[in-house]
């Protein structure tokens, strides 16, 4: 089933990408356009989400800009917006903890996929997944996700680009993987069984020998939902700390490109 997008909202997308590839700004589409191309899952969407390192950043939103487009800078740590009238185009670079950033590996490594008519590139299934692993918040929780493009990409999918990926947080992976062999249980050999036994030893080490000054984790995977722990119980707030370090990377992200300024003075007017 084609993905239905209204015409205004389909022009829009295609004015986007057309001004970006004319310009030859790296970039990668993701959300419902990714998944329909790795899955074959149709879903409406109402934005457009484009993956692009910080530096991109600065480049892309003075070209929207000049398409007329309205910009601001929502997140520093992960996301700007260009939009016009109800829709708009998301530019996001990483997800909003901190802990997974986009870099130009991402987009390197992007399938070629036509999106509205326009020929350009989708974010791979790894890449994909990788941005979708923290995304367990009471109100949206993209764990689905995850499974279906598991499911949808064997038997090509990278397992050792996804351990590179996700690195540290390999428990969110882990996480993600049992909910996958519980959906689909005949299908458990969709997930090497190296990485099962890696990931699973990793594990019961952890396990057997945990670690007393291990941190509290919970506001990374939702800090509404754990924020009791933060604020009543004294637990660390490895959120905050993770959010502190990407903005000192990013510094004040577009601040140095016309961007900022167009920003700005659209704001005071």
């Amino acid at each position: 089933m084609p993905m239905e997008v209204p015409e205004e909202q389909a022009s829009l997308f295609r004015e986007v990408l057309i001004a970006l590839e004319k310009k030859q700004v790296p970039y990668a589409v993701s959300g419902a356009f990714a998944l329909r191309q790795h899955t074959g899952i149709c879903r409406f969407t109402k934005d457009l989400d484009l993956f692009m390192t910080a530096r991109t950043v600065c480049d892309a939103l003075p070209i929207l800009r000049d398409c007329g487009f309205e910009c601001e800078i929502v997140d520093p740590v992960w996301l700007a917006k260009a939009h016009k009238g109800e829709f708009f185009v998301d530019l996001i670079t990483g997800m909003s903890n901190a802990v997974i950033v986009v870099e130009e590996s991402w987009i390197e490594r992007a399938s070629p996929a036509v999106v509205q008519g326009v020929a350009t590139r989708v974010l791979a299934p790894e890449e994909l997944v990788a941005s979708k692993i923290f995304v367990a918040r009471r109100e949206r929780f993209d764990g689905a996700d995850i499974a279906h493009v598991i499911y949808g990409t064997y038997p090509s999918f990278n397992w050792d680009r996804e351990m590179q990926l996700v690195g540290t947080h390999w428990e969110m992976l882990l996480w993600s993987l049992l909910l996958f062999r519980y959906v689909y249980p005949a299908h458990s050999h969709y997930v090497p069984a190296a990485i099962w036994r890696e990931l699973l030893q990793r594990l019961e080490k952890e396990i057997a020998r945990p670690d007393p000054k291990a941190r509290f984790r919970g506001s990374l995977v939702d800090n509404n939902m754990f924020a009791i722990d933060v604020n009543e119980w004294g637990l660390a707030n490895l959120l905050e700390e993770e959010r502190g370090r990407r903005l000192e990377q990013t510094g004040t992200i577009c601040e140095s490109s016309g961007a900022a300024n167009g920003i700005a003075a659209r704001r005071a007017s």
